[in-house]
């Protein structure tokens, strides 16, 4: 069975993804930016980043740029009328992403909890690399190493169940969580120098077992729930995950780590 998972969620999103604001808000913090840049934040879902991007960038733009059209939507939305002329928004696969989509190049691509739902990071760095101007930088950070490995066991073990094992037989969830080596290669390989890639752990804890939940269906688990057609499958699904994470010595501890890169395109 093969289910469409471009579409997401994008007012829950909008509310849940504080983990990732925060990690966010590190990645715009050490971005060294002038003010006066001209950025494309790829993968910029409701952008809940992307404003904080604006606001480091009184003289500069920013293009948000997603494959969810609910995302952009909500992020037009959200962010568009406090920043009259300093943003646009796109939807676009970053797969098929071209210079002509973005009418200019753009001096950062920016990106922050993307490039993990991307398998193919030739392509992916290759794109990217073609939207920058000479002397343009990447600054990204994704999901990397052992990203959520805790979780991530415990669902396969639970998709191997009879419960859910015909559901998921030669299923792999669409997620890539790529090390430091693999992701500096691919970044070289697309005409990057001055590659930087390191992995830190990044744990988030949530405050209760409704927000655990919530936050497992519609982002970390988000594929693996649509694959089950029975909804009160999926919610036991979800309800598993969450009484085994509630009997942890942290309970509903996400185990996060991610992968910073950088790179830059020659002059």
């Amino acid at each position: 069975m093969t289910v469409s998972t471009e579409e997401w969620n994008a007012t829950v999103y909008h509310k849940a993804a504080n983990p990732h604001v925060s990690w966010g808000a590190g990645v715009v913090a050490a971005a060294e930016l002038a003010g006066n840049e001209r950025v494309a934040d790829v993968g910029c879902g409701t952008g809940r980043v992307t404003e904080q991007l604006l606001e480091l960038l009184p003289d500069g733009f920013v293009i948000g740029i997603d494959r969810s059209a609910n995302m952009v939507e909500e992020a037009r939305r959200q962010i568009a009328p406090r920043y009259p002329g300093r943003v646009a928004f796109l939807q676009r696969d970053l797969l098929e992403l071209l210079p002509d989509d973005i009418g200019h190049p753009v001096d950062v691509v920016f990106s922050t909890a993307t490039f993990h739902w991307i398998r193919d990071h030739t392509t992916l760095f290759q794109r990217l690399f073609a939207i920058l101007n000479p002397g343009g930088r990447l600054i990204a950070q994704c999901g990397g190493g052992p990203n959520l490995q805790r979780h991530v066991d415990r669902a396969e073990a639970l998709m191997a169940s009879a419960a859910y094992r015909d559901w998921f037989s030669g299923w792999d969830a669409p997620r890539f969580y790529a090390i430091e080596e693999v992701t500096a290669n691919a970044t070289r390989d697309a005409g990057f120098i001055d590659v930087e890639t390191a992995v830190i752990e990044a744990p988030a804890v949530l405050g209760s077992a409704d927000e655990f939940a919530t936050f497992l269906t519609n982002i970390v688990f988000r594929e693996h729930v649509l694959q089950i057609p029975d909804e009160a499958m999926r919610t036991a699904f979800i309800d598993e995950l969450t009484r085994q994470s509630a009997q942890d010595e942290t309970p509903f501890l996400l185990d996060y780590w991610r992968l910073n890169m950088r790179g830059l395109r020659p002059r």
